[in-house]
């Protein structure tokens, strides 16, 4: 028998429909995995066994009956502690919010157990979902796959890791400055992060709402495509057929390439190289304004992160990790001009992009510029923490800045992905390109 541990979802979705797996089966079979694991509460905050069992059952009996949902229906999945999941604590990572219990799930959760998906139940996160490393010592830090000295990457810690580790089948996480892709890339997933407002966020715990995203963390391409469909209640995106024949990719060379460690770096001239081996056509590309447009980060980001949550923060603010505290703290810095101002431009900066890039498919760039960190360096070295966040984001952030949707995929080595930046609303697209490029990969 396979490891049902190890497929993908998609596989997994297969194998109920032809009757070679049975859902409740499957999921007590995750559930078992993830009582046993000793790292289990350093990854999930909560475990949603009742509801699981329950969906499984429901799922049992559709697919006995011929009236499956989806291919997804009876696959377990994990939920970040951010979407709020009726009678269950939604904390976000944060003793600000210990014991919040929502009344309702979040419409991507009702949208995706319409489609038949089992909760398995709600992972770990960064405080507030602020920070790209995955460091919580608020709750629990989830350990990365490759290093259990280092950090997974975050926001969307436990999401990964969860899947990384066997103890869900795909991960659904956020991602505001690269909160999918970060922890995806280091621990060898794929991560797409969606176009803003096109996912719903009715019943997700904001961070910046004009930036936050919703997205999976998963196994495979197909995987990210069909539980992108799942979340929205869309048609799955057609993924046959994909080449990468003729297509056009773009370098980035502005900012994307500089300072990259080196196994960052070989990984990604190895992968742009065999990209181009199986039929695309890659240029370098310059785009200037994605330079200006980073200098706008600390007011967009901490200025909307702060007046968010300002007076929750300054009700209790030793509740919280000093070094998360600090950079929501930052947005009090600029006033709403600066705030105002600094959108205007970054609108200016991104009708740049979109000349700079229109002639491409996708564009290029390494994941992260830098390996895990060190996680008892981080707890104990400020400057090491606030170098290393600020590094683990910046490419990510690009496709933030500039309103894209964007996919992560492993390159083979470890902790190191390559992403594929793409125009807004354009994520099967996005998704064909990628499954072509993963097939490229392997």
């Amino acid at each position: 028998m396979k490891n049902w541990l190890t497929m993908t979802a998609g596989d997994l979705g297969r194998g109920i429909a032809v009757g070679d797996i049975d859902p409740v089966a499957l999921t007590d079979t995750y559930l078992a995995a993830i009582d046993a694991h000793p790292l289990r509460d350093r990854i999930y905050a909560r475990v949603t066994a009742d509801r699981a069992r329950a969906e499984a059952l429901a799922a049992q009996a559709r697919a006995q009956a011929g009236r499956r949902l989806s291919l997804l229906d009876g696959v377990p999945i994990s939920w970040k502690d951010l979407f709020d999941s009726a009678d269950v604590g939604t904390e976000a990572g944060s003793a600000l919010l210990k014991d919040r219990v929502p009344d309702s799930d979040a419409e991507v959760l009702r949208n995706a157990t319409l489609a038949g998906t089992v909760c398995l139940g709600k992972t770990h996160m960064s405080e507030l979902a602020f920070s790209g490393l995955g460091l919580n010592p608020i709750t629990e830090t989830p350990p990365c796959v490759n290093d259990p000295q280092a950090v997974p990457g975050g926001s969307s810690s436990g999401a990964a890791t969860s899947v990384a580790f066997g103890l869900a089948a795909c991960g659904i996480g956020s991602d505001t400055g690269g909160s999918v892709r970060i922890p995806s890339a280091w621990n060898d997933l794929v991560g797409l992060k969606t176009t803003p407002d096109r996912v719903s966020a009715e019943g997700v715990v904001p961070l910046c709402p004009k930036f936050d995203t919703v997205g999976p963390l998963a196994r495979s391409v197909e995987d990210a495509a069909l539980m992108l469909a799942a979340l929205e209640g869309t048609p799955v995106a057609d993924l046959r057929g994909a080449t990468l024949k003729g297509r056009r990719l773009a370098v980035l060379q502005t900012l994307a390439l500089d300072d990259l460690r080196d196994a960052p770096r070989a990984a990604f001239q190895s992968a742009a190289d065999r990209l181009q081996a199986a039929g695309a056509i890659i240029e370098p590309l310059e785009v200037p304004e994605v330079t200006e447009a980073m200098a706008l980060t600390g007011v967009l980001y901490t200025a909307e992160a702060y007046g968010t949550w300002r007076d929750v923060i300054e009700a209790n603010p030793d509740l919280m990790y000093d070094q998360i505290l600090e950079r929501f703290r930052a947005g009090a810095d600029f006033s709403g001009p600066d705030y105002v101002a600094a959108w205007a431009r970054l609108e200016t900066c991104r009708m740049a992009w979109d000349q700079a890039t229109a002639g491409y498919d996708a564009v290029l760039c390494p994941t992260s510029p830098i390996l895990p960190p060190d996680l008892q360096r981080l707890m104990s070295d400020h400057d090491y923490y606030v170098t290393e966040n600020l590094l683990s984001l910046r490419n990510t952030r690009i496709g933030n800045l500039m309103g894209l949707c964007a996919l992560t995929l492993p390159t083979g080595v470890p902790s190191c992905g390559i992403s594929l930046m793409a125009a807004p609303n354009t994520e099967e697209a996005l998704l064909r390109l990628g499954a072509a490029a993963e097939a490229a990969l392997k």
